[in-house]
């Protein structure tokens, strides 16, 4: 929790930009409240999370004071935002936005170019490059991430996914580098 910050303020936003514009690079997810009944549109993403290798900023979608800055985030070219399985996340940025992003890397095309058929999520690149196990809650997943007071459970999950990410981009710049 020491390194997960959850932003509420336009100027906490503002700090957490500085930091994840010098990075450079940054892991990248959203988190939606799930969907239950058939026919039911998400209104998501409620949950927009961005980590360095030393820090994960969570945005939450309700706090006025810091869309501006989501915004800039995501609409930046400078900032390169990995992730997994990111076509979703995009489509509900733009239709609750209307923004494109820029800088995106999608983990998935990555996996496709080394010859992987199926997606691979976080938790099967954390296993196939580090031989680890990436915990990841269907409780937590389900919860309800458009809660305005998120649970300490939520939040490092949420940072775990964008964490994650960058871990395994940098996993695989250094294999290939190794060829």
């Amino acid at each position: 929790m020491d390194n997960i910050s959850l932003v509420t303020s336009a100027s906490q936003a503002e700090d957490a930009s500085e930091i994840l514009m010098l990075a450079g690079e940054v892991g990248f997810d959203t988190e939606s409240k799930p969907t239950f009944r058939k026919g039911e549109k998400s209104e998501g993403p409620h949950v927009l999370q961005f980590s360095t290798r030393e820090r994960a900023f969570i945005f939450q979608s309700h706090v006025q004071e810091c869309q501006p800055v989501i915004a800039k985030l995501l609409e930046s070219i400078q900032l390169k935002k990995i992730g997994f399985g990111l076509r979703g996340d995009l489509g509900q940025i733009w239709e609750r936005f209307s923004i494109r992003p820029n800088g995106i890397l999608d983990l998935d095309q990555s996996f496709k170019s080394l010859g992987y058929r199926n997606p691979v999520g976080a938790k099967s690149a954390i296993a196939i490059l580090f031989e680890r196990r990436l915990q990841k809650s269907k409780r937590i997943t389900t919860t309800n991430w458009s809660n305005k007071n998120l649970t300490d459970e939520q939040l490092i999950y949420a940072a775990n996914d964008a964490y994650a990410a960058l871990l395994v981009h940098h996993a695989l710049k250094q294999s290939s580098q190794a060829i």
